[in-house]
């Protein structure tokens, strides 16, 4: 290469460190710039953070099922035999672990049939790419998780946005939009990650009833948290049998990794030949398969887990009440806990006088949230004290205080 081309191209390419370098400060001077960490978990509830201990209240695993003995045992056994699926479900990653999980999920969820994801975000992802045609309307609530939104946009329906505090609106624009589409399809998160609030599924479903809608329904933050059974929100609501998709995860209160969707053995059959982040991704590890179809007996078996979950959050909900923290509504009973904070610096200061003070309880601010709507996002475990959340929010009520407005 002559001097001349290789001056243009490192030219090119200061450019463009240049311009993610400015992109990068930009967000920073908006405290919008996240910065990678190291967390070495000790147990469920405690960890190391960069190398500082802290209790934690930042994890999605409500049931402590993570480290169980059970559960850890079954992902070591078939882990010691076999690291990798090895290829795509479709061509030869589904093993027999693979089919007894989709098995398990579908005997948990009372369904004919489920399919297997690499994550909960391919689920969401494939299930509304492959599902909504271009002859076709969706409607998403407006805080739906991200990867609901993008398949929602990728999908090549027409998509409008509605609020969950405004179901008559969502109403109205499908009566005035349903002649003009085959078919509509109503999208939701069951329980927001983001505060901890539950969509009103009986109300959606009328909705959905009335005009011949499909409603698709993500449990990433309900299944083994609510429900008599541990199924999620469509079972606490008792609406199971009018939801005819139900996506869910494993990297939850499940405690491993992947994504699930659980229906009719005709839609399972369908994602199976026509969901692309399905079919041309890696099949999950059989080790994981194992675990989480343990982690699944377990939540059958063990209610009491569920039980002492929902004990904890109302306890640390009476707590923040009694302390003057102000909170953003949500069932007693729900395990995520948001503290509305307001302003993104001081959320941001408050979480790191809490990691110095040794309680990992992270700060979210746009675009995760609205604008001034920045919280500190509680997460509980079965497995935290009442000691342990004491702690906790007697030192949130001295930063916060010490934190200014």
């Amino acid at each position: 290469m002559t001097d001349t081309p290789r001056r243009a191209e490192e030219a090119h390419n200061n450019a463009f460190q240049q311009r993610l370098t400015n992109s990068l400060k930009q967000r920073e001077s908006v405290h919008q710039r996240r910065m990678r960490r190291c967390v070495d978990a000790i147990n469920t509830t405690e960890c190391f953070v960069d190398g500082q201990r802290c209790l934690s209240f930042a994890t999605n695993d409500y049931l402590g099922l993570t480290r169980h003995p059970a559960v850890v045992a079954a992902y070591a056994e078939v882990a010691a035999i076999q690291a990798g699926a090895g290829a795509s479900g479709l061509i030869a990653g589904r093993t027999p672990h693979h089919a007894r999980l989709e098995a398990a999920i579908a005997d948990f969820e009372g369904t004919e049939s489920a399919l297997l994801f690499p994550s909960g975000f391919a689920a969401n992802f494939g299930t509304l790419t492959s599902l909504i045609g271009k002859q076709d309307t969706v409607f998403s609530e407006r805080e739906n998780h991200a990867s609901l939104i993008d398949g929602c946009r990728a999908s090549t329906g027409k998509v409008f946005i509605y609020s969950r505090t405004e179901l008559d609106q969502l109403q109205n624009s499908i009566a005035q939009s349903r002649n003009d589409c085959d078919a509509v399809f109503i999208v939701t998160d069951t329980v927001f990650s983001m505060d901890g609030t539950l969509a009103d599924l009986t109300q959606i479903c009328d909705i959905a009833d009335r005009f011949n809608a499909t409603l698709i329904v993500d449990e990433a933050h309900g299944t083994g948290v609510f429900g008599a059974s541990g199924r999620g929100v469509c079972e606490l609501q008792k609406v199971d049998h009018r939801v005819a998709v139900r996506i869910g995860t494993l990297s939850k209160a499940v405690g491993g990794l992947g994504g699930f969707v659980a229906g009719s053995r005709v839609l399972c059959e369908w994602l199976w030949n026509s969901a692309r982040s399905q079919f041309f991704s890696t099949a999950l590890p059989p080790a994981v398969c194992a675990a989480a179809t343990t982690a699944l007996r377990i939540i059958t078996q063990e209610p009491e887990r569920r039980r002492t979950l929902a004990a904890r959050a109302q306890f640390a909900r009476q707590l923040l009440h009694e302390f003057g923290l102000e909170m953003i509504f949500a069932p007693l009973d729900s395990p995520i806990i948001a503290i509305l904070i307001g302003d993104d610096d001081r959320a941001m200061r408050v979480s790191s006088q809490m990691m110095a003070n040794g309680f990992f309880i992270p700060a979210i601010r746009p675009p995760s949230v609205a604008s001034g709507t920045a919280r500190l996002r509680m997460s509980l475990c079965s497995d935290h004290t009442e000691d342990q959340i004491r702690s906790a929010v007697y030192q949130l009520r001295e930063v916060v205080r010490n934190a200014g407005g």
